[in-house]
């Protein structure tokens, strides 16, 4: 099996872009697991779809930062500007 290194070349902005969105990835997953863990406990029979509703219709609401980060920028921001490879 062969892997490919890849550097990117980050202004400030884009590192400070970059750690958000890896922060707000790592909040949403363990927001997700605690919800299906919650909802597994109280017999429930929690699935993706189910999950992926209450996040969108209670959680987001609930946070308004959350707006301002969306998995889509992060690719906007990488395939954008394809300088930032080495």
């Amino acid at each position: 099996m062969k892997s490919i290194r890849i550097k990117l070349k980050l202004n400030n902005q884009q590192k400070t872009l970059m750690t958000q969105h890896a922060g707000y990835s790592r909040w949403c997953y363990n927001r997700g697991l605690s919800l299906w863990n919650a909802a597994y406990r109280d017999g429930y029979k929690p699935n993706s779809r189910k999950l992926r509703e209450v996040f969108t219709n209670h959680t987001k609401p609930m946070n308004p930062w959350m707006k301002n980060l969306s998995s889509k920028s992060n690719i906007r921001l990488t395939y954008s500007n394809p300088s930032l490879y080495l």
